[in-house]
């Protein structure tokens, strides 16, 4: 026989049960509202149509002749660089950094050791002092020589008569006779003087010569930073041993940027100093413009292309070494008329280009579409998926991009038979 307890325990068992029946009815009218909203249906809690469009700004696909360009790959480089190597053998003493540390105009970047240099300096100066003493006493000689005559091996004996005696008898006798020539004689003794004053100053010469030679070896013991500029590769440290030719560092003065690129020769024909192009960084995909700075006078032999340097405006977000793209017209391919939208049309899904489409009493539609180059600084032309005449949201909301979330993914829709 069942129990009163019996009959309380089926009831809360029939009301548990109805309970879930009703939860479960709750969850699939839910899902088929959420449904119906993320497919565009009138439940969309996110207005739609014209009446989501009131206030926004809608534009006319326009037509714009454009010629045809090329987009080519290049490198940031610095405006200067220069790399220091060794000129000297010796063992590194000091190193004023490391990569990134900036120096003005001036600073000692790299030193080597440099006391045998010094050793041999000091050396020098010394031949070059005593180089200076012979100079000037071969001058007193000369002077000496010219008035007063050769100096007598009797000049230090007795009084002044034995030289008496032979300036007086010895010499006009001699020239009486024939035997000598005083005067000559007394010329080949000037001429001789003359002859040391000349060697005396050829030593001088190559001894200041040899001083200068060392004091050019001790600069090239230190690398000095040529302008103001920053470290951009260090490849020595403090206690190295270098021997000529050896890299030390790369200095760089990253202020001003540029970009190189190597251009094919059938399109230098487009290409002039002086001329601005658009360029695309590598550092998010910023677009920037770029003007020609330089063109190389010479096409390379292997790969015939000619090495184009461009400048990137003051304060662009790039660095040297990183990936630039230039957009390099081509004039070898006839113009045609593109659609053009604004920049702001474009709606970039990853790496998809798409633009909102307004429909005259139809829900926007979200159509992809291929971008081709940028048309001055607001516009950019579009390759296929548009028409000229149609109309598009020129700033479009993320509310408004049906089966898109605000984070740029696509929304994964429900089946309808769930």
């Amino acid at each position: 026989m069942v129990g009163p307890w019996a009959f309380k325990v089926v009831g809360s068992m029939r009301q548990f049960v109805a309970l879930m029946a009703l939860s479960v009815a709750l969850a699939v009218w839910v899902s088929h509202r959420d449904v119906s909203w993320a497919a565009g249906g009138s439940a969309a809690p996110v207005a739609t149509g014209a009446a989501a469009a009131s206030g926004l700004r809608v534009v006319t696909v326009e037509e714009a002749a454009i010629g045809a360009t090329t987009t080519l790959g290049g490198t940031v480089v610095p405006y200067r660089e220069v790399s220091f190597a060794a000129q000297m053998p010796g063992r590194v003493e000091y190193v004023a950094g490391v990569e990134g540390d900036w120096f003005k105009k001036g600073v000692i970047l790299v030193a080597l050791d440099e006391d045998d240099l010094l050793a041999k300096h000091r050396s020098a100066e010394a031949a070059l002092a005593t180089a200076t003493s012979n100079w000037r006493n071969a001058r007193v000689q000369y002077t000496r020589q010219v008035y007063s005559g050769s100096s007598m091996a009797s000049d230090n004996l007795g009084m002044d008569m034995p030289r008496m005696f032979d300036r007086v008898m010895t010499r006009p006798m001699s020239d009486m006779l024939g035997v000598d020539s005083p005067e000559l004689t007394r010329r080949a003794q000037i001429y001789a003087q003359g002859t040391q004053i000349d060697q005396a100053r050829y030593a001088l010469a190559q001894a200041q010569a040899a001083l200068q030679e060392l004091e050019a070896k001790l600069r090239d013991t230190k690398s000095i930073a040529p302008f103001a500029g920053v470290i951009v590769a260090k490849r020595v440290e403090v206690g190295d041993t270098v021997q000529p030719g050896m890299p030390l560092i790369s200095f760089a003065d990253t202020r001003r940027l540029q970009i190189k690129v190597e251009v094919p020769a059938r399109l230098m024909t487009g290409i002039k100093k002086g001329m601005t192009v658009p360029a695309k960084l590598d550092v998010g995909g910023i677009e920037a413009e770029a003007q020609v700075a330089q063109v190389f006078p010479m096409a390379d032999p292997q790969r015939h292309t000619v090495t184009v340097k461009l400048d990137l405006a003051k304060g662009s977000l790039a660095g040297p070494g990183m990936y630039a793209e230039v957009m390099i017209p081509d004039v070898t391919t006839p113009v045609r008329n593109m659609p053009i939208i604004p920049k702001t049309a474009v709606i970039w899904r990853g790496s998809l280009p798409a633009v909102l489409i307004a429909n005259e009493g139809k829900e926007p539609e979200l159509r992809m579409v291929r971008l081709g180059g940028h048309v001055e600084k607001e516009s950019v032309s579009v390759l296929s998926g548009l028409q000229v005449g149609e109309k598009v949201y020129a700033e479009p909301p993320t509310a408004m991009i049906g089966g898109w979330d605000t984070h740029g993914k696509e929304v994964e829709k429900p089946s309808k038979a769930f």
